[in-house]
C-alpha cells in the first residue's frame, strides 16, 4: 500500500508517512549515513576536547527596538486574538462544513498547518506557539471568575502530561478509525480544551508551559531556533547548538522526544503491507492492535535510549541525571524524521487547505515541489543530519561532564545508538 500526497481523504486520515520504492540505492544511502557518523565521532574525539556551547547564556542582541515590539503588550495580544480568531475558525468549519476533508479544510487545518506546520514555524521563530495558544487566552479570560490562588505544580510533574498528550494527538492521527471526521475532531478537541482549562484553574497559567503538549513540542523543537532568549530576557540570534544545550533536564524530557520519535517511526512502518495485513487479520481487531502497534514502537525507541544510558554510565561512572543528561541530543534526531516524513505534506496539502478555507471552490490538486529522486534525497538528508547534529550535541555534553580519559569512550554507547536509530529511520524509508 502507497500512499500519495494527491489522496486528501488518505493522506490527512493517516499522516503522509513514508515514501515507498524511491529512486535512490539503499546501499549509497546507509554507506553515506555511516560514513558521516564515524567521521564526525572521529573528528570530534580528535579536535573537540572541551565543551562550547553555553546555552542560555550566549546569543548576539537584536536590536533594542526589535525587542521593544517583539515583547509590546499590543503585539502580543495581536498574536493571542490571531491565535483564537484561527481556533474559532476551525471550530466553525468543523461545526458547519461538509464531514468530508476533500471539501472541508478543518481536519488539513489541524494535522497539516498546525500540526506539521509548527515545525518551520518554530525552527524559524522560537516557541510561536506559546504566544498564539488559544487555551492560553480562553484561560485569561476565564481567569476573573476562577475562585482561589492556584496551586504549585509538583516538580516530579515536569513534562509527562506534555508526553501523554503527545501520545493521543499521535494515536487520533494514526490509529483511530476515522481520524479526519469532524465528529471525531470535534470530541478530541472538546476534551482536549476542557482539560487544559480546568488543570490551568487548578495550577495557573503556567500549567501550559510543560502541560499543553503541544506547547511543549514547540517549544523543544525551538531549542533549535536561531532565534532565542538569553539568561537577562534579551532577544537574540545564536547558535542552535547553544539553545539545544539550554534544554531543562526536566522529568518526562525522555518520555517526550521518545514519543515523537517513536510515533514518526510508527508512521512510517504503518503502510506496510505486511503490517496492514497483522491489522486487518489480528483477533483483536484493528484499534486495539494499532494502539499496541505504536506503543510497541514508542517503548522500543524508550528501551534503546535508556540501555545506551546505562551503558554510558557503566563506562563513565555514576552520573546523577544519565537519563536526562543526553535528551537534548535526542531533538534533531526527531526534527530529521519530522523533516523527512511529513516535509511532502506541508507543501502539497498546505496551500490546498488555505485554498479550501477561503472558500475557493476548485482548490487546486496538490503537486509534489520535488522529483522523486529530489524527495529522496531531502528525506535521507535529513534523517542523516539530525544523527549527525545529535553526535555533536551528545560529545559537547559528554566532555562537560566526564574526564578527558572517559569523555570518548563513553559516547560509544551514545554513537550505537544513533547507528540503530539511523538504520531504522533509512529502513523506514528505503522499505
Amino acid at each position: 500500500m502507497v500512499r500519495h500526497p494527491a489522496d486528501p481523504l488518505t493522506s490527512l486520515a493517516h499522516g503522509i508517512g513514508s515514501s515507498h520504492d524511491l529512486p535512490i540505492s539503499p546501499f549509497y544511502a546507509f554507506a553515506g549515513a555511516f560514513t558521516a557518523l564515524f567521521v564526525s565521532f572521529l573528528a570530534l574525539g580528535l579536535l573537540w576536547s572541551t565543551s562550547r556551547f553555553r546555552g542560555d547564556r550566549s546569543g548576539l542582541a537584536l536590536a533594542a527596538g526589535l525587542q521593544r515590539v517583539a515583547d509590546a503588550p499590543a503585539t502580543r495580544t495581536a498574536l493571542r486574538g490571531l491565535g483564537l480568531a484561527a481556533a474559532l475558525a476551525v471550530l466553525l468549519f468543523l461545526l458547519l462544513g461538509p464531514d468530508d476533508p476533500a471539501r472541508n479544510p478543518a481536519p488539513g487545518a489541524v494535522y497539516v498547518l498546525f500540526w506539521v506546520g509548527l515545525v518551520p514555524a518554530s525552527l524559524l521563530l522560537g516557541p510561536v506557539w506559546r504566544l498564539l495558544n488559544p487555551l492560553r487566552t480562553l484561560h485569561r479570560l476565564l481567569r476573573p471568575v476562577l475562585r482561589g490562588a492556584p496551586r504549585p505544580l509538583p516538580a516530579r510533574l515536569g513534562q509527562w502530561p506534555a508526553a501523554a498528550g503527545l501520545f493521543g494527538f499521535t494515536w487520533l492521527e494514526l490509529v483511530a478509525s476515522d481520524p479526519a471526521s469532524t465528529t471525531t475532531l470535534l470530541i478530541a478537541l472538546a476534551a482536549y480544551t476542557a482539560a487544559q482549562l480546568l488543570l490551568a484553574a487548578r495550577f495557573g497559567e503556567r500549567w501550559f508551559a510543560d502541560g499543553d503538549a503541544f506547547e511543549a513540542y514547540s517549544a523543544l523543537l525551538a531549542r533549535l531556533s536561531p532565534l532565542g532568549r538569553r539568561s537577562d530576557g534579551r532577544l537574540v540570534l545564536r547558535n542552535p547548538f547553544h539553545g539545544l544545550d539550554a534544554t531543562p533536564e526536566r522529568p518526562g524530557l525522555v518520555a517526550t522526544v521518545c514519543v515523537l520519535l517513536g510515533s514518526t517511526a510508527y508512521d512510517g512502518f504503518s503502510d506496510n503491507p505486511s503490517w496492514i495485513n497483522t491489522l486487518q487479520t489480528s483477533p483483536l481487531g484493528r484499534t486495539p492492535t494499532a494502539t499496541l502497534g505504536l506503543l510497541g514502537s514508542i517503548a522500543l525507541v524508550a528501551t534503546l535510549y535508556c540501555l545506551c544510558a546505562a551503558a554510558t554510565r557503566l563506562v563513565c561512572g555514576p552520573h546523577p541525571g544519565p537519563l536526562t543528561a543526553f535528551a537534548h541530543s535526542l531533538v534533531p534526531i526527531a526534527l530529521g524524521y519530522l523533516v523527512a516524513h511529513y516535509f511532502s505534506l506541508l507543501v502539497t496539502e498546505g496551500p490546498r487547505t488555505v485554498s479550501m478555507a477561503l472558500a475557493t471552490d476548485n482548490a487546486p490538486a496538490p503537486a509534489q515541489p520535488l522529483g522523486a529522486g529530489g524527495l529522496a534525497a531531502l528525506q535521507v538528508a535529513a534523517v542523516v543530519t539530525g544523527h549527525v547534529l545529535g553526535v555533536i550535541a551528545a560529545h559537547d555534553r559528554s566532555v562537560r561532564l566526564f574526564p578527558p580519559a572517559k569523555a570518548v569512550a563513553g559516547q560509544l554507547p551514545l554513537l550505537a545508538l544513533m547507528i540503530t536509530y539511523t538504520i531504522g529511520g533509512l529502513s523506514l524509508l528505503l522499505n
